[in-house]
C-alpha cells in the first residue's frame, strides 16, 4: 500500500484545546490536511488528564468534526503525550558483540536500544522514548551511522525520556473510551519540532519552545541530534488567570483581552489606549488600559522565559545554538513575544509556523503555530507507517533481498517489534487484562 493512499490521524490532547487532524502525504512529499476538528479541552490540566469523562467527550467532538470534514472513517490515531511529569536524562549503553569480524547490523543497534528500555526507574515511572545520539565503535567516537562497520564493542549515548505510567494510561483510556485505537504515543515537543524546524536549524543548534495552554515544552537540537527536553508547568492559561485576577474580570473576558489586545511588552503600548469590558448583570462597564494589561502579561511571560533560559543553560549547549530559539504553540501568537524573548536571552528568535511541510492550497488556519503539534503528530505517524511497511515487505519476502537474507533478518525484526514498542504494549496489555 502506498503512503499516498493512507490517511494518518494526529490527536493533540492539550490543556486548552483538543485537535484531531486527518492528513496524507501527496506525490510531492508534502502533507495534505483533509480534515480537522477542534474543541475546547475540558478535562485536561497542565497536559495531564484530570477528568476522564470530560476528556472523552471533547475527543469525540473533535474526531467527529474531523471525520465530517474529511469524509474519512477515523479509528486509529497517533496521540501526543506531554505534561509536567515528563523528564529526560542522558545514559550510555554498551553492547559487546560475539564476532567483531562481522559487520555491525541493525539488529545490534536494536539490542543496544532495547537495553535502554530495561533501565531501572523510580516506582510509577517508565521509559517512553529512547533516542540514540552518537555511537562509539571500539573506542572510535562520534559515529552517527555504525551499520556496516566492523568492531567488537558498540557503545552509544542515549537521550532517554521518562514519564509517569498512570498519566499515559489515563490518556490511553480516554482514547479507547472514545472508540479509537492508539497507534503510537508520541512526545509532543518531538512532534512540534518535526512540524516547524528545518534540518539546517537542527544541525546548527536550535531551541524549540512550544508554549501551550498548560505547559511550555522545550526541545534542544544540535548537530541534528536531540540533546535536551524539558517541560515547564506554565503556559498561556496562567497568563489568562493573571489577567483575570489583575483586572478583576471573568475568565472568558480575560482570555479575549489577552488574545485581541495582549502584548508581552508594556513599553509598546500607549497610556491613553483603553479597552472597555461589559459589566456583569447591571453593573457599569469596566475600563482597562492596554499598558496595564501588557504589564500583567509581561510579568508572567518574563517568568516563563527565565525558566526557558534556565533549561537552555542547564543543557550545556547555550553557546552552540547558532539558530537561536523557535517559538511555536498557541502562546507564540502573543504580540511582541519574539522581542521579549530576544531581549531576555540575547538569542535570535523566530515564530515557528508549520507551513513548510504543508501542501499549498490547504486551509490557512492550519498554518497557525497552534496546530504545530497536531501536524507534527501526523508527520511522525506517516514516517512510522512507512517504516512499518518497509519492515512488513522485508518480513514477507516482498523485496529484492535474497531469500536467505530475508530469513536471517526475520527473527531479529520480530524481536525488535516486540521490544521497541514496550511502553505502549505494556499499557495495552494492562487494559486487555481487564483493568479498565
Amino acid at each position: 500500500m502506498e503512503t499516498s493512499d493512507v490517511y494518518i490521524v494526529g490527536l493533540d490532547i492539550g490543556t486548552t484545546k483538543i485537535a484531531a487532524l486527518v492528513g496524507k502525504r501527496n506525490e510531492h512529499g508534502k502533507l495534505e490536511i483533509h480534515g480537522y476538528g477542534k474543541t475546547e479541552s475540558l478535562g485536561v490540566k497542565r497536559g495531564v488528564v484530570a477528568n476522564i469523562e470530560n476528556t472523552v467527550q471533547s475527543i469525540k467532538i473533535a474526531v467527529e468534526e474531523a471525520k465530517n470534514r474529511s469524509g474519512v472513517e477515523i479509528r486509529y490515531v497517533n496521540v501526543g503525550i506531554a505534561g509536567q511529569h515528563i523528564k529526560s536524562l542522558q545514559h550510555r549503553g554498551t553492547h559487546i558483540r560475539k564476532n567483531g569480524d562481522e559487520e555491525i547490523n541493525q539488529a545490534d543497534i536494536e539490542t543496544l536500544i532495547n537495553n535502554m528500555f530495561n533501565l531501572n526507574m523510580n516506582p510509577g515511572e517508565e521509559v517512553i522514548e529512547v533516542i540514540p545520539q552518537e555511537y562509539t565503535v571500539d573506542g572510535e567516537e562520534g559515529i552517527k551511522k555504525p551499520v556496516g562497520m566492523l568492531g567488537n564493542s558498540l557503545e552509544a549515548n542515549f537521550h532517554i525520556i521518562v514519564g509517569q505510567t498512570t498519566a499515559a494510561k489515563n490518556i490511553y483510556k480516554c482514547v479507547r473510551k472514545a472508540g479509537l485505537e492508539v497507534v503510537d504515543l508520541i512526545l509532543e515537543p518531538l512532534a512540534s519540532s518535526e512540524a516547524v524546524l528545518s534540518d539546517e536549524e537542527k544541525e546548527a543548534g536550535v531551541v524549540l519552545v512550544d508554549i501551550g495552554g498548560g505547559t511550555t515544552d522545550i526541545a534542544i537540537f544540535q548537530d541534528s541530534i536531540i540533546r535536551h527536553t524539558a517541560v515547564i508547568p506554565f503556559g498561556g492559561d496562567i497568563v489568562t488567570e493573571d489577567v483575570k485576577e489583575g483586572c478583576s474580570i471573568i475568565k472568558k473576558h480575560a482570555e479575549e483581552l489577552k488574545v485581541k489586545f495582549g502584548s508581552a511588552l508594556a513599553s509598546e503600548n500607549r497610556d491613553e489606549d483603553v479597552v472597555v469590558i461589559p459589566g456583569l448583570r447591571g453593573r457599569p462597564p469596566k475600563e482597562i488600559t492596554l499598558k496595564n494589561l501588557a504589564h500583567i502579561i509581561q510579568a508572567r511571560m518574563e517568568e516563563i522565559i527565565e525558566q526557558i533560559y534556565f533549561e537552555i543553560r542547564n543543557s550545556g549547549y547555550e553557546k552552540k545554538l547558532i539558530a537561536g530559539i523557535v517559538l511555536t504553540g498557541g502562546g507564540a501568537q502573543l504580540k511582541h513575544i519574539k522581542q521579549l524573548t530576544e531581549f531576555m536571552t540575547g538569542m535570535d528568535t523566530r515564530i515557528g509556523y508549520p507551513n513548510e511541510h504543508l501542501a499549498p492550497g490547504g486551509t490557512e488556519e492550519m498554518a497557525s503555530p497552534m496546530y504545530a503539534t497536531g501536524i507534527g503528530l501526523v508527520l511522525l505517524g506517516i514516517q512510522r507507517f512507512e517504516k512499518e511497511e518497509k519492515k512488513r515487505k522485508l518480513l514477507s519476502g516482498d523485496t529484492t533481498l535474497p531469500e536467505a537474507a530475508t530469513e536471517k533478518t526475520k527473527p531479529k525484526q520480530e524481536e525488535k517489534a516486540s521490544r521497541r514498542d514496550g511502553f505502549l504494549k505494556n499499557i495495552q496489555r494492562w487494559f486487555e487484562e481487564g483493568n479498565e
